[in-house]
């Protein structure tokens, strides 16, 4: 996002959470900010329409813009074990960025415990391609690996952990120095004990570049193919303004 002077971007190309799978966890492509283990199913389009306003002035005063993200993601392979999606995010509030405010993603994934009892979820992708050099080709690559814990029977969540990689020209500190790879992480939970429909979850992206965040959530599922999420994002880099996020998913 943008604080100061910083041109900001959101680092969720594959749209914030969206809608839950069929383990009713998470989102087809992303946690809160960060991307998941999750694949969208095959011929299910996944519509998604997020804003991230800041939650107060610059440090000089100024309005920051509201950073917007309308995306469509599709599952494109007819097998259960092995997933794959493609899809791209159009972006708005982003300043002279606006010029140019397509984006592209794809990832490819082995769900939980389909290869075996207990195999965690696997899934490595690409969001953020950008479609002018240097400006927009943030072209974040990933990979990571999720699984969910249920000692006696109590669900304590699901735990992700991995690691991702972007353009170094792009991927700054607030010295403007290269700081273009760091970790991921989250937890997250279905809530049962209040409703099957309701979800938390934390996550967090390495760096002090744009995509530095650690980021708080809930989402309510109002139907099978409808879910909507409010979070918070906390920059790593203190010279960015936080934002709150309100993200609405639909899969048709």
């Amino acid at each position: 996002m943008q604080r100061a002077s910083v041109p900001a971007l959101h680092a969720v190309v594959l749209s914030g959470c969206m809608m839950w799978a069929a383990n009713v966890y998470a989102t087809a492509s992303t946690h809160v900010w960060a991307p998941s283990t999750d694949v969208q199913a095959y011929k299910v389009w996944h519509i998604t329409a997020d804003v991230y306003p800041a939650v107060e002035k610059d440090a000089a005063g100024n309005s920051v813009p509201t950073i917007t993200n309308t995306g469509i993601t599709v599952g494109v392979l007819p097998l259960t074990k092995f997933n794959m999606e493609v899809g791209f995010d159009l972006k708005t509030g982003l300043g002279a960025l606006d010029s140019y405010p397509m984006y592209g993603n794809l990832k490819i994934g082995v769900p939980e415990n389909a290869l075996a009892n207990g195999f965690p979820a696997v899934a490595a992708g690409v969001f953020d391609v950008g479609t002018k050099s240097d400006r927009t080709d943030y072209n974040v690559i990933y990979g990571k690996i999720a699984r969910t814990f249920s000692p006696g029977g109590f669900t304590l969540g699901r735990f992700s952990a991995g690691y991702f990689t972007g353009n170094e020209k792009l991927l700054l500190n607030g010295k403007g120095e290269k700081d273009n790879s760091g970790l991921l992480a989250a937890w997250e939970r279905t809530v049962t004990e209040v409703s099957d429909k309701l979800w938390i979850c934390i996550d967090y992206m390495g760096t002090e570049s744009i995509y530095g965040t650690l980021n708080v959530g809930a989402a309510w599922k109002f139907a099978d193919n409808v879910s909507v999420i409010g979070g918070y994002d906390i920059f790593n880099n203190h010279d960015l303004v936080d934002t709150i996020t309100l993200q609405v998913d639909i899969d048709i």
